[in-house]
């Protein structure tokens, strides 16, 4: 396998796990109760967010012959730990709540360290990977913060 298609694999793990995330806040959104309505609306804008960080990938994926993934992960690598919070949302305590999203922020923030550091990873993509793990880290100190203060 050469190193575009090395490439694109960790990108289309990137596009998954960012999938997760979205099916996670959509999961937890659907959860939380009225007198949380503030994580309604960070949710939200962490899901465009990783909407956004998904089309990218996508297009780095597409642009080098790759088949852009579109869809969730069903198992394994380094996407699987969103899904396992998803499953966990489901109160409305604004603590748990938030301690559940830290730990798929954490999963997300993993998934994107180990992609910029791997050997396998075309350093065109390099500046697009940085980017988006910067807005990645804000989003996780964000909900640290709140979850501190909770």
């Amino acid at each position: 396998m050469g190193l575009q298609e090395k490439t694109n694999s960790i990108l289309n793990d990137l596009i998954e796990i960012n999938n997760d995330r979205v099916a996670g806040f959509e999961k937890a959104i659907e959860d939380i109760d009225d007198a949380n309505l503030d994580l309604k609306v960070l949710f939200e804008a962490y899901i465009l967010q990783s909407k956004k960080y998904a089309v990218e990938l996508s297009a780095i994926v597409l642009k080098h012959g790759g088949n852009p993934e579109d869809g969730t992960s069903v198992s394994g690598g380094l996407h699987r730990a969103w899904i396992d919070v998803k499953a966990l949302f489901g109160g409305s305590d604004r603590k748990s709540i938030l301690s559940e999203a830290e730990r798929g922020e954490d999963a997300i923030k993993k998934a994107y360290k180990e992609a910029i550091e791997s050997p396998e990873i075309a350093q065109e993509v390099l500046p697009t990977l940085l980017d988006q793990s910067k807005g990645i880290q804000d989003s996780h100190d964000k909900i640290k913060a709140l979850r501190d203060s909770a």
